[in-house]
């Protein structure tokens, strides 16, 4: 619960500070600004804590068989977490009037500013509701990898694959892309090797940007 207000304010921080003042800038501005503060954050998390390798402890190590198949409690946990989170997520926005500005927001800012939306607070709250979505899964995910300040760099690339998969804008493309992408990562593991299975991410990006560019389930404001 920290970690989500901590992070969440810092999202929100992150906005005032440097993508606010690009707001009118061309699109690949807010890009650069991205991975400058990506950079900034890991060397500022390496100069306080080190770089060393830390492991996290967790009281939900038992292990379970479910269905035929062990797994610890902790994963289970972040299955359902992550089950939880993106449904409560789709509620939010497809459900509530707060949902809606963000939803109006992101197909076009300056017409929902023209229809009385007060386009700065909801790319706040936006900033705040994705830093503390962040801050969920790193405390969840955190006690089965080990945490150091660049442990976020594979899953950021991943994130984008999962983006381009199920297309921009689809929370259920989303959702869908990264189950394709777990599964078929799974797969390889099993049947190729483990220490391939972070290419397939890389290789389905290729694949499908080659067939579909805008990604398999991309639908403008779904």
């Amino acid at each position: 619960a920290v970690s989500v207000l901590v992070v969440g304010l810092l999202g929100v921080l992150m906005d005032r500070l440097v993508f606010h003042p690009l707001r009118n800038a061309p699109p690949i501005h807010d890009k650069i600004a991205a991975i400058g503060m990506l950079l900034f954050l890991e060397a500022f998390a390496q100069l306080v804590w080190g770089a060393d390798y830390r492991t996290m402890t967790t009281p939900y190590g038992q292990v379970i068989n479910l269905f035929g198949t062990t797994a610890t409690m902790q994963r289970v946990l972040i299955n359902i977490g992550a089950i939880a989170v993106m449904i409560l997520l789709y509620l939010f926005l497809k459900k509530t009037y707060i949902g809606s500005t963000i939803i109006a927001m992101a197909q076009n800012r300056e017409g929902a500013n023209l229809v009385g939306i007060n386009t700065n607070k909801v790319a706040m709250l936006t900033f705040m509701i994705s830093g503390g979505l962040a801050a969920i899964a790193a405390s969840l995910s955190a006690p089965i990898n080990l945490v150091f300040p660049g442990m976020g760099h594979l899953v950021i690339l991943k994130a984008f694959v999962i983006i381009i998969l199920g297309g921009m804008g689809s929370i259920p493309g989303a959702i869908l892309g990264g189950y394709i992408l777990g599964f078929t990562e799974s797969l390889g593991a099993t049947y190729i090797s483990n220490d391939y299975k972070d290419l397939i991410a890389f290789l389905l990006l290729v694949i499908i940007l080659s067939i579909r560019p805008k990604g398999l389930f991309s639908r403008e404001g779904f």
